[in-house]
């Protein structure tokens, strides 16, 4: 990686905001006694994946909700989001991170979210890429179910080794097709929000993504559950 790419996907930027001071204390206290940068990314990727609880409903899309600290301070996102944490945490401890994106059909959705959507593809569905030197160079992560979240689905957890790329999950516990790849949309520094927004209200009309109209506010955890 040249010295200019790497500046790049070290530096802070408005969403990814590494340099917030909530983010530094997250990511060094999730990494203290971590000896390379794998096991600290490895660390990070679970800190993220399990301590912030996802929740598709309160998918504000603005860089003040989108940022790493703000996802820390409510402790729910949903997939970009928690992408963006996992990268500004990564930056936050020296590891360069970049954001990756691709339309996937997903099949176990709830029912209040394909009424919503009116559709079962999620655009835009956010993962980390994560360069590590040690191993393999760019490894991808996808940190957005949280453990207690995939038991409610009946979904295997998505691991991380920091050696190989952990995207989606394929099947659930059963067997059953849960997600397909689609399209892959590229791997970025930072969130490419106007495309984002673009997409979503070309393809989900029915849903608002501003905090003072955003209506996606129950607890999709309970939804399961229920």
């Amino acid at each position: 990686m040249s010295t200019h790419a790497q500046e790049r996907t070290l530096a802070p930027t408005r969403i990814v905001d590494s340099d917030h001071s909530v983010v530094r204390a997250f990511a060094e206290s999730r990494t203290s006694g971590c000896g390379s940068d794998t096991e600290r990314a490895v660390a990070l990727y679970y800190a993220v994946r399990d301590e912030i609880r996802y929740d598709p409903y309160g998918a504000a899309i603005t860089p003040e909700t989108l940022c790493a600290s703000a996802t820390l301070e409510l402790g729910r996102g949903w997939c970009v989001s928690k992408a963006v944490l996992l990268a500004a945490a990564c930056r936050a401890v020296g590891i360069p991170a970049r954001l990756g994106f691709a339309d996937v059909v997903n099949h176990l959705s709830t029912a209040r979210m394909r009424e919503n959507m009116k559709t079962d593809v999620f655009y835009w569905h956010g993962y980390t890429s994560i360069h590590l030197p040690d191993e393999q160079g760019w490894v991808k992560a996808t940190p957005a179910f949280n453990i207690e979240l995939c038991e409610k689905f009946g979904l295997l957890p998505l691991e991380f080794d920091g050696k190989d790329d952990s995207l989606f999950h394929p099947f659930d516990r059963e067997g059953h097709k849960h997600m397909e790849y689609l399209n892959e949309r590229g791997e970025f520094d930072d969130v490419p929000l106007d495309d984002l927004v673009a997409t979503f209200r070309e393809h989900y009309p029915d849903m608002s993504f501003d905090r003072d109209e955003a209506s996606f506010d129950a607890d999709v955890e309970a939804e399961v559950a229920s």
